[in-house]
């Protein structure tokens, strides 16, 4: 069985607030498989974003152990888990997150110049990202000049930029229609089943969850089910 690229081993977060202890993830115990398709979903601070932030090894846990690529992270230093991060994840954000004084091309090359990569490649790559998404026409735009369901493809472009093996996206609808979220959604579905990528979705919309092939539901920082769901066949028609 292959390696998950993340593990969580009984992950607890506590928050100190003053005198006052905040429990937001507690006996969280995960596991993303190579090639998954895992929707994480619960209502509005149910542990949602903590728990993102712990499969997207961007904190550490209070107690417990979290695994990217077999690594625990607490014996990584900060350039190594930057490094080994990068290479592996790619980030979608709910408000896309895109710089506004760059273009879009500029946008998705941004990443691979962290992984130092050469200049000519970066421009390749984004571009081709960016024609495979339907932007041939707004390489050269602004975010400001996009529409929501452009600058979310955008994003997902820069999300792909370095090749990682997973992308999480958090709330990756949650500032579109109904319409242009379907798209969105089908967009990720495309680069799971034909790249063989692992996706990860933050939610707390079940229409998005449906697209998924497990749904770890999260109440009060606790995984209260986590199950098997048969993905749907969107590329049928």
């Amino acid at each position: 069985m292959a390696e998950p690229i993340i593990k969580l081993e009984n992950v607890w977060k506590i928050y100190q607030l003053g005198k006052v202890e905040l429990i937001a993830l507690k006996r969280i115990s995960l596991e993303v498989a190579p090639g998954a398709f895992v929707t994480i979903m619960g209502p509005s601070g149910s542990g949602k974003s903590t728990l993102l932030n712990m499969v997207g090894a961007l904190d550490s846990p209070t107690r417990g152990k979290v695994f990217l690529k077999g690594k625990d992270i607490s014996l990584l230093t900060e350039d190594q888990l930057s490094q080994l991060r990068g290479k592996t994840i790619g980030f979608v954000f709910q408000e896309f997150n895109l710089l506004p004084n760059l273009t879009a091309i500029e946008n998705v090359m941004l990443p691979m110049i962290f992984q130092g990569t050469p200049l000519e490649k970066r421009k390749e790559k984004a571009k081709e990202l960016l024609i495979s998404l339907g932007l041939e026409d707004r390489i050269s735009h602004q975010p400001a000049e996009l529409s929501g369901g452009e600058r979310q493809r955008v994003a997902i472009a820069r999300a792909f930029a370095n090749n990682p093996e997973m992308v999480i996206a958090d709330e990756p609808t949650g500032n579109l229609d109904s319409i242009t979220g379907k798209k969105i959604m089908e967009v990720l579905v495309d680069f799971h089943q034909k790249q063989g990528k692992t996706i990860v979705v933050v939610t707390h919309d079940p229409h998005i969850a449906e697209y998924s092939e497990e749904i770890v539901n999260i109440k009060d920082g606790e995984i209260i089910i986590n199950h098997q769901q048969a993905a749907k066949v969107l590329w049928s028609k």
